[in-house]
């Protein structure tokens, strides 16, 4: 019989390639996801955050951590990667069109970032971290 150090490495062994390649696959989504946001929002969000704006700070946090979210549960859910890959780009996508809700509901969200209005931007990361948490919540369903 065997002991259970040795169970434990043999499951080390096979586990941690498939533990790995999942959660590299989801970091190179979330890099994406940042990347795919930074790139379609109007706000210019380096420069902003260069010259100390906290609102585009506050917004840019609860941006990376609202799409962090829905991909944490896509490695809870998912057994595959192309699981993870697929189920993954459908949270991004949802979380970039949530930015988008956002800007058509307070028309002047750009602006009032820009000039630094931290009310408009904790707002806005309120909103973003809400639908991270439901679209993560769908994704457990």
């Amino acid at each position: 019989m065997e002991s259970n150090t040795s169970l434990i490495l043999a499951g080390l062994g096979s586990g941690l390639p498939v533990l790995l390649l999942h959660f590299i696959a989801t970091v190179l989504l979330f890099l994406g996801g940042v990347a795919a946001y930074v790139a379609v929002t109007p706000l210019r969000e380096r420069e902003l955050l260069a010259s100390g704006n906290q609102a585009a700070g506050i917004v840019l946090g609860g941006t990376v951590v609202a799409l962090a979210i829905p991909l944490a549960a896509t490695l809870v859910t998912s057994l595959t990667l192309i699981d993870i890959v697929i189920w993954g780009v459908v949270a991004l996508v949802l979380q970039i069109v949530t930015f988008g809700v956002a800007v058509l509901l307070f028309r002047d969200l750009r602006t009032m970032i820009e000039n630094g209005n931290v009310a408009a931007a904790t707002t806005l990361a309120a909103l973003q971290l809400a639908i991270a948490l439901l679209n993560a919540g769908a994704m457990a369903g």
